[in-house]
């Protein structure tokens, strides 16, 4: 949890940043904007959730299965990892 710790203040800014995208899908929509550029917002949005995966995932590789970490635990994180990849890609 070293990684998150780390960066808390960046991946915050990052969540806040994706809440106002939301906020703005939102007001389109109560404004019945145009579907196009709901579209877009969405596209954004799916764009900053997916940075946000991959700088919090690289930092999670890194802590959890560098050559520190034991064979087992190694071991262990790999599976959870693959599951969480699973579950993400669906």
């Amino acid at each position: 949890m070293a990684h998150t710790t780390a960066n808390k203040e960046k991946l915050l800014l990052r969540i806040k940043k994706i809440k106002g995208q939301l906020g703005g899908i939102e007001k389109a929509l109560e404004d019945e904007k145009e579907c196009f550029n709901v579209l877009q917002q969405i596209s954004a949005v799916r764009g900053a959730i997916q940075s946000l995966m991959s700088e919090v995932l690289d930092g999670h590789i890194k802590e959890h299965l560098g050559n520190h970490v034991s064979d087992e635990q190694r071991e262990k994180e790999i599976e959870n990892l693959a599951s969480l990849l699973k579950s993400y890609l669906k």
